[in-house]
């Protein structure tokens, strides 16, 4: 399982810090101005001379720190830390060399830290499934995160992207804005994360979106089943070697303005297929895992701001679900769902404020819990305090809720408080509760 920091804004963020520039004086990007986007300022006016012509170079620093309240398979009150430094330099070719529609992108990203989830609130025989701190896993290093070419055609009705990307910087991508992974990100690379690469491992692929109107597009890609990247010592490997398959994710994305107020919203539906090759859940042949030719699954996510304060503008209710289904022949995880809210501008003197508050439901493949109980059943124990035991997984339930502190416009902090019901699935571990501390800032 993975976890991204809402990645495929990066970009996007950065065209923001753009516009901030040229409405701002040289004079207030000194370094920790709270109106300047960047904690170190504008480097007496060198950044923003070089996004007019075309580069971009940004640093995002991203911690969280989790407590045990109550609860959890180790009722120890414990603190832990993890963190994640991402480097990101996008080159906007027009600007640059005149190629017209086109850009590149290289970003590095470096993990660090533990994970409150994995050493104390889940059972160690069988780990966790969702994580109070998303920003943590597939290894505390330095990786290479994006090494893209994209190209546009026809005004934009053409998209074309290829080189190193993970699956939720295009397919499934949904804010990360919550510390829990079960509300960060492209869920389905969450879930079904053998196959599925999210931040901040990537692979070679390809992607082409082909818009179908002035708010609708569909897109499609290939992305290589390579486990070999997972390894550290394969973070900045290229060659690909070790191909086992091909992943193809399609998607149809429409967005929406309701109403008078022309309220914005967005709407995912997906599906994917794998033909690497996976190990059945459940069924054997001479005592090894069957395997199986291909997986699968799908989603749907959809965010929609409902209601906007007429007289204050900053202030407004977004409402979100999202939805995956996985194979129940070789996934864990056969069913996902979330659904929450956002609150902007809570208070008129904070008009950049946020409170967040969600709930999901993720639930284990019945054939892998009955996988469980017949290893339990040949080794002859039943006790789950026998250390022999193998406890079976059901579902597991988180619910979080945050305030989101606008510091600064280079510092968001959002405290937050955690439930995890059933953790890791396992009935015989209590409810924990967790507290939470997320802070994004750009350097």
């Amino acid at each position: 399982m993975t976890a991204q920091i809402n990645r495929t804004t990066l970009t996007k963020t950065s065209v923001a810090m753009l516009l901030l520039c040229g409405a701002t004086s040289s004079q207030a990007l000194e370094a920790f101005n709270p109106e300047s986007p960047w904690m170190l300022g504008d480097w007496g006016g060198l950044r923003s001379e070089l996004l007019e012509k075309g580069y971009t170079f940004n640093v995002f620093y991203t911690g969280e720190t989790a407590t045990n309240l109550a609860g959890g398979y180790d009722s120890h009150t414990t603190t832990r830390y993890t963190d994640q430094l991402a480097l990101l330099s996008n080159m906007d070719l027009e600007k640059i060399l005149g190629w017209k529609g086109a850009d590149f992108q290289f970003t590095l990203s470096n993990r660090n830290g533990r994970n409150l989830t994995n050493d104390v609130i889940t059972d160690p025989r069988v780990g966790g499934i969702s994580q109070v701190q998303e920003v943590n896993g597939r290894g505390q290093t330095v990786r290479l995160t994006d090494l893209w070419y994209r190209q546009k055609f026809f005004d934009g009705g053409l998209d074309i992207k290829l080189g190193r990307m993970n699956f939720g910087e295009d397919f499934g991508s949904f804010p990360c804005k919550f510390q829990n992974l079960a509300f960060c990100g492209a869920q389905p690379g969450n879930w079904a994360g053998n196959i599925i690469y999210n931040w901040p491992i990537t692979q070679w692929a390809g992607r082409v979106k082909v818009a179908l109107g002035d708010n609708t597009y569909a897109q499609i890609g290939a992305y290589e089943q390579n486990p070999s990247y997972l390894e550290k010592g394969n973070r900045f490997k290229l060659s690909g070697s070790g191909n086992e398959g091909t992943l193809v994710p399609i998607e149809l994305v429409h967005a929406t303005s309701l109403g008078a107020g022309h309220l914005p919203g967005e709407y995912r539906v997906g599906a994917y297929y794998s033909s690497r090759k996976a190990n059945d859940v459940n069924t054997e042949e001479n005592g090894v895992a069957k395997s199986r030719d291909n997986k699968h699954g799908a989603w749907v996510a959809g965010q929609q701001q409902v209601w906007r304060d007429p007289d204050f503008a900053a202030r407004g209710l977004t409402v979100f679900a999202y939805v995956t289904a996985h194979d129940k022949a070789t996934n864990m995880i056969d069913r996902y769902a979330q659904t929450g809210l956002y609150y902007t501008a809570p208070f008129k003197s904070r008009p950049n404020d946020e409170i967040g508050v969600a709930i999901s439901t993720l639930h284990v493949n019945k054939r892998y819990k009955e996988h469980q109980q017949q290893l339990n059943d040949l080794a002859g124990v039943s006790d789950y305090n026998d250390p022999r035991y193998t406890p079976t997984q059901g579902s597991e339930t988180n619910m979080e809720i945050y305030y989101g502190f606008a510091a600064t416009k280079w510092l968001t902090v959002r405290p937050n408080l955690q439930f995890v019901g059933n953790p890791g699935g396992v009935s015989e571990v209590k409810d924990a509760w967790v507290a939470g501390l997320k802070f994004e800032t750009s350097l």
